[in-house]
């Protein structure tokens, strides 16, 4: 049996790199990259949702009893969405992002560097699957390239709204290293997380909502992405009810 270290290691590696990126970021800050950061957010903005259309893209391999992935997506979506609306998931992470900007001292856009940084770091196939991978078998390679991309974007984020982002790594260090701990009892149901059909519609779900963020990011629209977190916990139910009930 894997012991927690070996289950976890990829999300200490992203942990640290969070750190480093945020700590890069504040140092350069100012400097070079005041001339180019324009230019680098909107890179990271068009990177974001390449990224996000290939992960809805999972959707289309989904099928459960009459219903594609794409209308099960719809489903888990509107549902998530207006959970996220009545409980305020939104507000209460703005709130989370105030709270320890008070807490730390931190200056001006402390709170967006948190909210956006945790959306994006949070959101996203590498840190499902990777999440799983490394839990079940002690694989960490997926999260650590994840680890190199949210370096880099945290060196970005950082030059812009500053030591709010490095905080950031306290929900992906929860988040990841949770499901990573939890990942060894889903190895009998769950034994290749890659494929399974639960896994892809979660990983379209999300890539439906980082399309919103990188919207945000090239500041194209303002969508209200914390609002369908439970759509994520939402869409395996959704396939679940569609594939037992809905023939």
């Amino acid at each position: 049996m894997l012991d927690f270290w070996t289950k976890t290691s990829g999300t200490w590696i992203n942990i640290f790199a969070i750190a480093c990126g945020t700590s890069l970021g504040l140092i350069l800050r100012g400097r070079f990259l005041s001339q180019v950061l324009p230019i680098l957010k909107q890179a990271i903005g068009l990177i974001t949702m390449f990224v996000s259309i290939n992960m809805a893209n999972s959707l289309l391999k989904v099928k459960a009893g009459a219903l594609d992935g794409v209308i099960l997506s719809l489903i888990a979506l509107i549902i998530g969405g207006i959970i996220g609306e009545l409980s305020q998931i939104e507000k209460h992470l703005e709130n989370i992002g105030d709270w320890l900007k008070a807490k730390f001292k931190g200056k001006g856009k402390f709170t967006e560097g948190f909210v956006a940084a945790s959306l994006l770091f949070c959101i996203g196939p590498m840190a499902i699957i990777g999440s799983l991978n490394n839990g079940l078998t002690g694989d960490n390679n997926l999260l650590a390239l994840k680890s190199a991309l949210d370096g880099f974007i945290s060196i970005v984020f950082a030059s812009t709204y500053g030591i709010g982002v490095g905080f950031s790594a306290l929900p992906v260090g929860f988040y990841q290293g949770l499901m990573s701990v939890l990942a060894g009892n889903l190895a009998q149901s769950l034994p290749d997380p890659a494929n399974a059909q639960p896994v892809l519609i979660i990983t379209g779900v999300g890539g439906l909502m980082l399309l919103g963020l990188g919207l945000n990011l090239l500041e194209l629209a303002k969508v209200r992405v914390a609002s369908f977190l439970p759509a994520l916990a939402i869409a395996p139910l959704v396939y679940w009810l569609a594939d037992n009930i809905i023939k």
